[in-house]
């Protein structure tokens, strides 16, 4: 057993390549397979979708009085299914997860703070916003907006609020699978949750094994209340709570009803409050000041840190034209190539995942063939 979990995780691409993109291949049309058997035996659903598709198609390309409406419907629910897919590949579970968070929606928030400050307003024109945001032009005797952290957190509550939506959706499929199991008598087979239960009955357990343990027994015996307080904040062993509900059985209603008010309001304006109050103006003039400050590395690391910021607040005065090419300073270089860099290796960890599940499958089926 030793020795198929060690070669299960040698299945990596700097150790095994031909073999794991094998399995990555197999793996692949493995689950094509599946959704294809499941399309085709779920044909009100398609019948269902291609007309649904079909009127909204006609609907936008007639144009009428609807138009308008329509327009802005498109709009919002687009902006909206952005978030929450993006929410959804933070927290499912493909690889090690994308972190969006880090990658977009906390830039997204910084951006609007920096932008309402500059220009007094978080009435951005629109378009471009939200795809660019730009200053509006001044209007002689027009009251400047007070801004202060409600209004900047007003301003991307939506997009924040279907953010943490998407991340209470991914946490799903390891309740349904855990539930699943439990209701058709099955051993879950998790590797989680199976050292989970191996760690349960030993004593000496180190600081990670003690956190699962205690996250296992507060969502167990709190029930709502403990799924709530664990979906509230920045929490890696959240799968677990997943897993414990689908396997004891925890109304679906419960298990939702509080990963989603964690997740999408409680966690959500923890970490707005956060990214807003960092990069609100004083913070960050305060920031650079002490950047400046740092013996013999601080005006190295000042100058590109104040420029990128000038920068920014030009390109925002200038209806993002004159500023555009300027704003290719080495810092947003830099945030291009982490971006680049976590998108590869979240594909890379998806290579790994569906190779090992791969070599996992294979192995039951042996086994199952010789206990038969």
């Amino acid at each position: 057993m030793a020795s198929t979990s060690c070669d299960r995780a040698s299945l990596v691409l700097w150790k095994r390549p031909l073999t794991t993109l094998f399995y990555f291949t197999l793996q692949l049309i493995s689950e094509l397979g599946r959704l294809l058997t499941f399309l085709l035996t779920s044909r009100a659903v398609i019948l269902s979708s291609v007309l649904g598709s079909a009127a909204v198609t006609a609907a936008l390309h007639f144009p009428g009085p609807h138009s308008p409406y329509l327009d802005i419907l498109s709009s919002k629910s687009s902006w909206c299914l952005y978030w929450v897919g993006l929410g959804v590949l933070s927290s499912v579970g493909f690889g090690t997860g994308l972190h969006t968070f880090l990658l977009y929606l906390g830039p997204h928030i910084a951006s609007v703070t920096i932008a309402a400050w500059e220009c007094g307003t978080t009435d951005f024109p629109e378009p471009p916003y939200p795809t660019e945001i730009v200053c509006p032009e001044a209007v002689e005797g027009s009251a400047d907006m007070i801004i202060n952290l409600w209004v900047i957190m007003s301003k991307v509550r939506l997009e924040a609020f279907m953010w943490g939506a998407g991340t209470a959706l991914g946490e799903l499929p390891p309740y349904f699978m855990a539930r699943a199991a439990r209701l058709s008598g099955q051993k879950l087979e998790d590797e989680d949750f199976n050292e989970l239960e191996e760690i349960m009955d030993q004593e000496d357990l180190g600081l990670w094994d003690r956190a699962k343990l205690m996250m296992h027994s507060l969502v167990q015996k709190a029930g709502f209340v403990g799924i709530l307080l664990c979906a509230s904040i920045p929490n890696p062993l959240f799968d677990l709570a997943g897993l414990t509900c689908g396997h004891f059985l925890v109304p679906f209603s419960t298990f939702f009803g509080a990963t989603l008010i964690g997740k999408a309001i409680v966690k959500m304006h923890i970490q707005m409050l956060f990214v807003i109050f960092i990069f609100s103006k004083h913070h960050l003039e305060a920031l650079e000041n002490l950047v400046a400050s740092i013996p013999e590395i601080g005006p190295a690391l000042h100058a590109p840190f104040h420029e990128y910021m000038e920068k920014q607040k030009l390109k925002l005065h200038s209806g993002g034209k004159e500023g555009g090419p300027v704003a290719e300073s080495m810092l947003s270089k830099c945030f291009e190539v982490f971006l680049v860099i976590m998108l590869a290796y979240f594909v890379v960890s998806i290579i790994h995942s569906m190779a090992q599940q791969y070599h996992k499958d294979v192995i039951e089926k042996k086994e199952k063939q010789k206990n038969c």
